[in-house]
C-alpha cells in the first residue's frame, strides 16, 4: 500500500492545527473583550470610543508588526521550533498578566504578547509550508493552509463563549486567564508533536551579502524607534496636533519607514533570479492592506454596531432560559421614573484631561423608542455583546470546507485559477460584505432604530468568502514563492502588511463618531475595498507570469 493512499495529509499538521487552534484561541478571547474592557466605567479604564479604538488600533498593528524580526531570527539562529515555543509563552504569560488591573501592567502585558506573537505567528505558518515541501505533499499546500487556517478559527469561535461566561461570573481578570491557560496548551500540543517536524526546522543562516543581526538593529530597528519617538513628538509641538489621527498613529508611521526600507534593500540585492518572486510578493503585500484595514474593524467599529446598534434582546423563552443559564448574557433591570430610561445612568468620560460625566449610558437603550421601553420593573436579558465576535469564525469553520471541496473540484478539472488571482477575487467579494452594513444603516434609518443581528451574519458571512480566498492563499503564496534563505522573513513581510492595514483599521474606526450618517463610514470602507481588488486585476497578468516562471499556480 502506498503512502499517498493512507496518508492525505503530513501528520505534523494534526499538531500544527492544534497548537494554532489554542494560540488563537487565547488571541481572540484576549482582543473580544479588549476594547469593552478599556471603556467599561467599573471595572476597566473609561477610555472613550476614540481613546479604545486608538490603542486597539496600535496594539493589533504591533502584533503583527514584530513577525518580521521574529522570522528573522528563527531563519538564522534560533530555528522555527524554539522560536514558536519562546513566543508561546511569551504570549501565555502576557494574558495572564492583563488580569492585573494596571495600566502599566497592562502596557507591559500587552509589550509580551506583541513580541511573543512576533516569534509564533510567522514560524509556525512556515513550518507547516516546510512539511507541505516533498514532492508527495507539494500539491496539497493551499488544502493544508486552508485546513491549518480552520483551525484558526476552530479557537477563534469557541473562545468568545468562554469569555463572555467568564467576563459577566467572574470579571475580566479571569477572562483574561484563561486566554493565558489556552496559550499554555497550544504550546504543550506544539511540543508533542515535535517529531512530525523536528526534520523540517532548518535553520537557514545568513548568505553572503545579507546584513548581520547587529546591523539589523543599528540600521533597522534603532532607526525605527528613533523614528517613531519622532512620530509621536515632533508634529505635536511643531503643528500643535498629530498628522494622521493621534500621536501613536504618527509614531507608528514612522517607525515603520526603516522597516519598509529593509525588504526593499532585500529586492534591491537579491540575485537576478530572485528579484521578480520577491517583487512579485512585496506587491501582494502592498496590495491586501486595505484589505487588513477594513476586516480588522471587527474588533472596533463592528463591535461597537453589535454592542449600541444590534437588537441583542434575547426574546425567545428558551433561548433566554439557556443564555442565563451559560451566563451568556447580561442582565438588566429596568427602573423609570419621570424621565426616560436611559437618563437614569452615566459613564465618566475624558475632556481635556478632565474626567466628566457622560449621561445617556449604557447606550443600548438609546436608539428604543420610548413607547417600546420595557416596563417598569421588568428584567431583560442581553446577549453578550463579544460573542458578535464568533460570527466570522464561525462562518470560516462552515465554509472552508466548502471552498476546500470548490477549489479542488476545478483542480480536477484542470481550471483552478493561481494563488494571485484567488486573492484578488477576494478583495472584491471583501468589498461586497460591506454593502451589506451600508444595507443595515439604512434599515435602521441611520441608527435611530435597532437592526436585527442577520446584517452582521450576513456581512461577516460574504466578507469571510474573501477572507478564505485571500488570507490563507497569502500564506501559502509567500511559501511558494520566497527564496529559501529567507521564507520566514518573507512571511514576516506579510504580517507587516497586515500590521500597517491593523493600525489602519483603528485609525478608520477613530472617525466613527465623526460619521453622522454611518453609511458613509462603510461607503469608505467599500472604496478603498474596491480600490485594491482594481490594483490586484490589473496587475494579475505580472504577477501570474512570475509564479509560471516558479513552476507554481
Amino acid at each position: 500500500m502506498t503512502g499517498t493512499s493512507t496518508v492525505k495529509h503530513p501528520k505534523g499538521l494534526t499538531f500544527l492545527f492544534l497548537s494554532e487552534m489554542w494560540e488563537r484561541f487565547g488571541y481572540y478571547l484576549m482582543i473580544g473583550i479588549f476594547t469593552l474592557y478599556l471603556k467599561d466605567v467599573k471595572a476597566g479604564f473609561s477610555m472613550t470610543e476614540a481613546e479604545s479604538a486608538d490603542l486597539y488600533g496600535t496594539f493589533i498593528a504591533l502584533v503583527f508588526l514584530t513577525p518580521f524580526l521574529g522570522g528573522l531570527i528563527a531563519d538564522r539562529y534560533l530555528g522555527y521550533a524554539k522560536s514558536i515555543i519562546i513566543g508561546g509563552l511569551m504570549m501565555g504569560v502576557g494574558y495572564c498578566m492583563m488580569a492585573i488591573h494596571s495600566l502599566p501592567i497592562l502596557y507591559l502585558s500587552m509589550t509580551l504578547v506583541i513580541l511573543g506573537n512576533g516569534f509564533f505567528k510567522p514560524n509556525i505558518s512556515t513550518l507547516l509550508g516546510n512539511i507541505y515541501s516533498t514532492p508527495e505533499y507539494l500539491d496539497k499546500k493551499d488544502e493544508g493552509y486552508n485546513i491549518f487556517y480552520m483551525g484558526i478559527n476552530v479557537g477563534a469561535f469557541i473562545c468568545n463563549f468562554f469569555g463572555a461566561v467568564l467576563y459577566i461570573l467572574l470579571g475580566w481578570g479571569y477572562a483574561f486567564i484563561a486566554a493565558g491557560i489556552g496559550m499554555f496548551i497550544g504550546v504543550a500540543i506544539f511540543i508533542s508533536g515535535l517529531k512530525h517536524y523536528r526534520a523540517f526546522d532548518i535553520k537557514k543562516g545568513i548568505k553572503e551579502g545579507d546584513m548581520s543581526f547587529l546591523k539589523i538593529v543599528l540600521v533597522i530597528l534603532v532607526p525605527a524607534v528613533i523614528a517613531g519617538v519622532i512620530g509621536w513628538v515632533v508634529p505635536a509641538k511643531l503643528l500643535g496636533h498629530s498628522l494622521v489621527g493621534s500621536p501613536s498613529t504618527d509614531a507608528f508611521i514612522f517607525a515603520c519607514i526603516p522597516v519598509i526600507y529593509f525588504y526593499g534593500s532585500l529586492l534591491a540585492k537579491a540575485d537576478k533570479e530572485e528579484k521578480r518572486p520577491i517583487a512579485a510578493l512585496l506587491t501582494i503585500f502592498a496590495v491586501v492592506i486595505l484589505f487588513w484595514a477594513v476586516f480588522k474593524q471587527n474588533g472596533s467599529a463592528l463591535t461597537t454596531w453589535a454592542d449600541r446598534y444590534t437588537d441583542r434582546h434575547v426574546v425567545n423563552p428558551i433561548a433566554e432560559k439557556t443564555f442565563s443559564g451559560l451566563s451568556l448574557s447580561q442582565n438588566i433591570t429596568v427602573e423609570k421614573d419621570s424621565v426616560p430610561l436611559y437618563d437614569h445612568a452615566f459613564r465618566l468620560q475624558k475632556s481635556d484631561g478632565v474626567v466628566l460625566k457622560e449621561y445617556n449610558y449604557p447606550t443600548y437603550f438609546k436608539n428604543i423608542p420610548q413607547d417600546q421601553l420595557p416596563p417598569e420593573g421588568s428584567r431583560i436579558e442581553l446577549w453578550a455583546t463579544n460573542l458578535s465576535q464568533s460570527i466570522n469564525p464561525g462562518w470560516v469553520i462552515l465554509l472552508t470546507p466548502l471552498v476546500v471541496a470548490f477549489f479542488t473540484w476545478l483542480r480536477k478539472r484542470n481550471q483552478e485559477p493561481s494563488t494571485a488571482t484567488k486573492i484578488a477575487f477576494g478583495l472584491l467579494i471583501s468589498a461586497l460584505s460591506v454593502l451589506v452594513m451600508i444595507g443595515a444603516v439604512y434599515s435602521g434609518n441611520n441608527g435611530t432604530e435597532k437592526v436585527s443581528v442577520l446584517w452582521l451574519v450576513a456581512s461577516y458571512g460574504v466578507i469571510t468568502i474573501g477572507e478564505l480566498f485571500l488570507s490563507p492563499m497569502g500564506l501559502s503564496l509567500v511559501s511558494k514563492l520566497s527564496p529559501t534563505r529567507i521564507t520566514s522573513l518573507m512571511m514576516g513581510g506579510w504580517f507587516l502588511a497586515t500590521s500597517i492595514g491593523n493600525k489602519l483599521s483603528g485609525v478608520l474606526a477613530t472617525l466613527w463618531d465623526t460619521y453622522e450618517n454611518k453609511a458613509n463610514f462603510f461607503w469608505v470602507n467599500f472604496s478603498l475595498l474596491v480600490f485594491s481588488a482594481i490594483i490586484a486585476f490589473l496587475l494579475l497578468k505580472w504577477l501570474n507570469g512570475i509564479m509560471r516562471e516558479k513552476g507554481i499556480k
